[in-house]
């Protein structure tokens, strides 16, 4: 089915050009371009957020291109790519061709990044992402093979022109995302333009036309053929995007997260312990909403994004039901916290990242129980101890794990939460629980003991800081005495 074509009037076309400011490197290259008899079109991202007003949007006056460097200009050109290398050289500071197969140059200039693609035509094989390409002569038809119709606008350098072939002008301002042409055939090509719909519902708060919609429920199962590391990019933006929970629902709804996180909608309908919402899937999505609001200036904050939505994901596995009715879920954070580790492996996360995510799953459910009064010192050493350098993360994942509508029952952990940070803030003036470490440093034991370095030296070292985590500081007479009798104990000395 060929694209739709839904132009905008005259009047918004100048409308549209007055709300884009085209940097001076973009008119320079334009120049260039337009010299040697080519055409060069700013296009995709940059020109959609700017029509937005997006904050920090690269083509928006008044925006200091020093603090964008992280972002690209992306622009295509009726030139090949070997005329644009051409066209290049000597006005960029750098170059490279990694994509240059796919008919992109990328450069450098004044700090700017930037990356130009011959107009394409191409089909794709449709057994991997991978296009076939094929070189195109129009823009029209480079615009009309883009995911969707707000990202197939574009702006000519440098004679500022306007160009919306599909609508999307009128898609931006109703805040739908629809595709150029037909939804079946643009997912057919490339199916992580379904998971980008997703992305873009959150980072934008945009609504999915029906028609889109109802194709990625038909196709859902062609995102399997997209890589992991595709995948796990597009799920990251969707996480850090304005509205998460948005674009986690359209996963979740058209069948696309059975491909890649089968975890999140397996918690439809398992019914939580506190037996105050209508299943695990809704309270995590709360959750997720909660920790957005606790990030306050410092965010998105991934990490805790993440944890949020997978805190809960044991939950299935260890759900019994007892002689009395009543539903639990038993060292589910246990099971949780193994869980996410395979499913971010799977979507090959960094090891670091893994790490962080995983512990805040393994610990997110320790401070239930602290309102019984049954906590000493030791077990809020252990706490800080254990949480480390994610203490705060903890304390805000925590407090957003707190969704009961029984307000009473809701201010009642609230004071628990707010005692326990408190008394962690007394007792880390006290003691320093940051740099929690033995009374004694391995060099001292070696020669209070007497002994060589080796698994001795480790076993009594870390001995000395199972004490200092349960009694606090001891005075180094005391430690001393510790150690000499625990070495006895294990005929280290007689």
């Amino acid at each position: 089915m060929s694209a739709l074509r839904r132009e905008p009037s005259e009047v918004q076309r100048r409308a549209a050009a007055e709300l884009i400011t085209v940097p001076p490197v973009a008119d320079e290259l334009g120049q260039r371009f337009a010299a040697a008899g080519h055409e060069l079109y700013l296009v995709g991202g940059s020109v959609r957020d700017a029509l937005l007003r997006r904050p920090g949007a690269l083509l928006s006056a008044g925006v200091d291109l020093a603090d964008a460097r992280e972002q690209d200009l992306d622009f295509a050109t009726s030139a090949h790519p070997e005329q644009t290398l051409e066209l290049l050289t000597g006005w960029a500071e750098a170059t490279w061709t990694t994509g240059i197969a796919f008919g992109t140059i990328g450069a450098q200039r004044r700090g700017l990044r930037i990356e130009i693609t011959t107009y394409r035509a191409e089909a794709y094989d449709r057994v991997s992402r991978n296009p076939i390409v094929q070189y195109g002569t129009r823009l029209d038809d480079d615009l009309a093979r883009r995911d969707f119709t707000v990202n197939a606008m574009a702006f000519s350098v440098p004679g500022h022109e306007f160009v919306d072939p599909y609508g999307g002008l009128v898609d931006l301002a109703g805040k739908a995302l629809r595709t150029p042409g037909a939804p079946a055939d643009s997912f057919a090509d490339d199916p992580l333009r379904m998971l980008r719909a997703a992305r873009f519902a959150a980072q934008l708060r945009f609504d999915v036309d029906p028609a889109v919609r109802q194709a990625i429920v038909e196709m859902a199962a062609d995102l399997g053929r997209i890589t992991a590391e595709r995948i796990r990019d597009e799920l990251t933006k969707l996480l850090t995007g304005a509205d998460p929970v948005a674009g986690l629902r359209l996963l979740v709804d058209t069948g696309l997260a059975e491909t890649f996180l089968p975890e999140l909608p397996a918690l439809r309908m398992q019914i939580d312990e506190h037996a105050q919402h209508k299943d695990v899937y809704e309270h995590t999505l709360t959750v997720v909403n909660n920790a957005v609001r606790l990030e306050g200036a410092d965010g998105p904050d991934f990490i805790l994004r993440m944890a949020a939505l997978m805190h809960d994901i044991g939950k299935p596995a260890t759900k019994a039901i007892g002689a009395d009715g009543g539903v639990s879920f038993h060292h589910h954070e246990v099971v949780g916290a193994r869980m996410t580790r395979q499913r971010m492996k799977a979507l090959k996360f960094p090891k670091d990242t893994i790490a962080q995510v995983s512990r805040l799953v393994a610990l997110h459910l320790r401070f239930y129980g602290y309102g019984r009064g049954e906590w000493t010192d030791s077990a809020v050493r252990r706490y800080v101890t254990d949480a480390a350098d994610l203490l705060p993360r903890l304390h805000k994942l925590v407090r957003s794990d707190c969704t009961t509508r029984n307000r009473r029952k809701a201010a009642g952990l609230a004071r628990d939460y707010q005692a326990l940070e408190d008394r962690i803030e007394r007792i880390q003036a006290e003691e320093d629980l940051a740099r929690v470490r033995p009374d004694l440093d391995g060099n001292a034991i070696m020669k209070l003991l007497d002994i060589p370095p080796g698994p001795a030296v480790g076993a009594a070292w870390k001995y000395l800081k199972e004490l200092r985590l349960e009694r606090g500081p001891l005075p180094p007479d005391e430690a001393e005495a510790e150690l000499f009798r625990w070495a006895r104990e294990h005929d280290i000395i007689t």
